[in-house]
């Protein structure tokens, strides 16, 4: 605990409320009332608690700040202007489309790791941030504000019990329960002790603030964290729209900044006793050793005899295990499907890198977010279909430049008797619509091995689809796949259609062509492995080849996926792309079933080539 001097931090505590006030009001939008509520708590928290380096914001051993209540941004930003980062003038330049103080955080700001502003999420990057700092040896400690209306989101709780699980006397939730919502009150109100009983539920210590502008109080409470192994939730009762007259506690005010007569009012009332935080000694960080976050010159050699019959699901084990034993930075954790994505082979050879996230997707794509925001390399597997119940946290992964690896299993109808709920025939859409994303779909064990590598050394968001059906090895050990690319698995002159397919549906397509060459038509096979970014010059290059006529081969619904991804980069060329996909609701059955009735194994792509040429 540092030397505090509580009257300053109640006038620095004001003088951020202004700067919320001003900053907003010339922005004309925001949300200054849910910054004055959380006034008291920032200021502590930056200036009389927090060990970091104001001018390294990145520093590895500094404290860290999420602010799970995005909406607050202008309160974040002001704390960093105080604290010395960048003048107190550039708060003006709020929410303009010139500035990086935008209306939510995100990291093209130095001092913000993720973006937030999607509630409940913060706390599961916390998670994550934690976890890293314990397997890296440091001592930082992770704060997470979070407002109480977003603690009604699922996947708090989901983050609060892996917390709890896993001890992490490292990580501070704190609640601002300012009891007003968006529209209304909150569930609860100002009823501090449902939370209190919530949180102690999970495992958590618990301390409560019957006045959360106490500043005394609040200082009180800093002061005891890590006295025990739990994580420390602080829960204080405040008021929205704190410290002026007209604002607090009162209803209407979400969301809406005052003007300029209403500014010069609020200002009058703070003013008197604002200070500023110029000057404070803000205590450094311990200087421990950096964590290593180099890559590696290269990997382990792999080795596979072309036939051998091995699922991509199995490869991507094989390969995770592979690529550790190299690549320090890189981590996994996996939804208690371990056994079945195979994750459980890294787990297996490094148990200290590993993180069982048990049944809760939205906590393992956040707590995989926060371990790549400390520059580890987290690869997190479920079912492929399972992460569409987290595809907010992957969409904000994105807002964030996340440096993060999903892999999924079990998808398409060829995955066969589980049925429909359990086959991912949605993935290929939603991955391909995130932000700066990349989507890979493997063919065999020895493209598998490779792209693992290519997501590794790739900084950003990649999606891996691994097939349940075991497949061929039909690629040299040797053989290369960089993002971005495909391959051309089989050409002749004379070949009258271009079929592009990948995973299952590239072997289907492979032997399609056998059985067409059986009556004189020619297809070229191209293995499009990458499909964001799509290999288009390599397709393009084989369709005219084949008079411009393509036919795409998926497992996966015709919507977005394969067949989109080749239309929408080709169709402008004037190539002619026509799609095979799963057309209509399957149901369960073998998987070879499943493929015939939808057209999409050798016999329906066969037949649909003879009706295009």
């Amino acid at each position: 605990m540092i030397e505090t001097n509580t009257e300053l931090l109640k006038g620095i505590a004001n003088q951020l409320r202004i700067h919320s006030i001003t900053s907003t009001t010339a922005a004309g939008s925001g949300h200054p009332t849910s910054c004055c509520s959380a006034a008291e708590l920032v200021s502590a928290l930056f200036f009389g608690h927090m060990r970091y380096d104001a001018k390294n914001p990145r520093y590895h051993n500094n404290d860290r700040f999420l602010l799970s209540k995005g909406h607050a941004a202008p309160i974040l930003y002001a704390a960093w202007a105080e604290a010395g980062l960048f003048p107190a003038s550039e708060l003006a330049k709020l929410r303009t489309i010139g500035s990086d103080l935008e209306g939510h955080p995100t990291p093209r700001l130095p001092f913000v790791d993720v973006a937030t502003g999607s509630l409940g999420q913060g706390l599961s990057v916390g998670v994550g941030m934690a976890l890293s700092a314990r397997l890296d040896k440091l001592n930082f400690n992770t704060y997470v504000l979070l407002g109480d209306g977003e603690i009604a989101e699922g996947a708090v709780w989901e983050a609060a019990s892996l917390a709890g699980i896993k001890k992490l006397n490292n990580l501070i939730a704190i609640v601002d329960v300012n009891r007003l919502g968006q529209s209304q009150e909150t569930a609860f109100g100002h009823d501090i002790n449902v939370y209190r009983d919530r949180f102690k539920a999970f495992g958590w210590r618990v301390e409560t603030l019957d006045d959360g502008h106490d500043i005394e109080e609040i200082v009180e409470v800093l002061g005891g964290i890590g006295l025990d192994d739990k994580p420390l939730a602080i829960l204080a009762k405040t008021y929205k729209g704190a410290g002026v007259s007209f604002l607090q506690d009162r209803e209407g005010w979400h969301g809406k900044p005052l003007n300029a007569e209403e500014a010069a009012r609020a200002i009058a009332e703070l003013q008197p006793s604002a200070q500023s935080a110029a000057g404070v000694a803000i205590p450094a960080p311990d200087a421990l050793p950096a964590p290593h976050t180099a890559a590696p010159a290269s990997f382990p050699a792999i080795s596979y005899k072309a036939g051998d019959l091995i699922a991509t699901r199995e490869a991507y084990g094989a390969a995770i295990s592979r690529v550790g034993e190299a690549d320090g930075r890189v981590v996994a954790m996996d939804g208690d499907t371990k056994n079945s994505t195979f994750a459980e082979k890294f787990f297996k050879k490094f148990p200290e890198r590993f993180t069982e996230c048990f049944i809760a997707e939205q906590n393992l794509v956040g707590v995989a977010t926060g371990f790549g925001a400390r520059g580890k390399v987290p690869f997190a597997s479920t079912f492929a279909c399972f992460l569409a119940r987290a595809f907010d946290q992957i969409r904000v992964a994105g807002i964030s430049q996340a440096n993060l690896k999903l892999v999924g299993s079990h998808v398409g109808v060829s995955i066969g008797e589980d049925g429909p709920s359990q086959m991912a025939l949605e993935d290929l859409a939603m991955m391909r619509a995130v932000a700066g994303s990349v989507v890979l779909y493997p063919s065999d064990a020895v493209s598998t091995e490779k792209l693992v590598e290519q997501m590794a050394l790739h900084k950003g968001i990649c999606f891996l689809r691994t097939s349940r059906p075991k497949t061929p090895v039909i690629y040299g050990n040797d053989e290369q796949f960089p993002i971005g690319g495909a391959k051309v698995v089989k050409q002749n002159a004379g070949d009258k259609i271009t079929i592009v397919a990948a995973g299952v549906t590239l072997h289907e397509a492979v032997k399609a062509s056998n059985i067409l060459a059986s009556s004189g038509i020619g297809a070229t096979i191209v293995d499009a492995y990458s499909i964001k970014p799509l290999g288009k010059d390599v397709i393009k290059a084989a369709a005219q080849k084949t008079n411009n006529l393509v036919l795409t081969v998926e497992d996966h619904y015709a919507e977005g996926g394969l067949g989109d991804a080749v239309a929408g980069e080709l169709s402008s060329d004037g190539v002619k792309v026509h799609k095979l996909a799963v057309n209509g609701l399957p149901r369960s059955g073998k998987a070879e079933e499943l493929l015939a009735k939808f057209g999409i194994d050798a016999l329906g792509i066969a037949e649909k080539v003879r009706s295009l040429v």
